[in-house]
């Protein structure tokens, strides 16, 4: 399974960003697919997850109200909608896939992982 994140940029404080992860290849071993993110000096953490199957949804609290994950199944493809986006949201934004049929916000858990996407957000 290949990912490949895109739509990374520089946005100002409040401001909108729209991320994109294309999967490829054995897509169907996979069942959730995750956003995490990692700032410079900070340890990876857990954005949001969805399920391919039925679209169940798991956001980390800072991202409630403000990133919205959705999916295209026909094109293999989870959307991340990024608004009122704050300085503290600078990071890289990678996505990530797991066979597992539960969502889990544990990075151990996805076995596989796309380049990530870099997200600067000034003020």
């Amino acid at each position: 399974v290949q990912l490949q994140a895109s739509g990374g940029g520089l946005v100002q404080t409040g401001g909108s960003l729209n991320l994109t992860c294309v999967a490829s290849g054995r897509t169907g071993i996979t069942n959730i697919i995750a956003w995490f993110r990692q700032a410079p000096g900070k340890e990876r953490e857990f954005v949001a997850a969805i399920r391919w199957s039925d679209g169940e949804l798991l956001y980390k609290d800072f991202a409630k109200g403000r990133f919205t994950i959705s999916r295209d199944s026909p094109k293999n493809t989870v959307l991340l909608e990024m608004n009122s986006l704050k300085s503290e949201d600078t990071a890289r934004y990678y996505c990530a896939a797991t066979h597992l049929g539960h969502i889990t916000r544990n990075g151990a858990h996805y076995g596989y992982w796309g380049q990530g996407t870099q997200v600067t957000v000034s003020s």
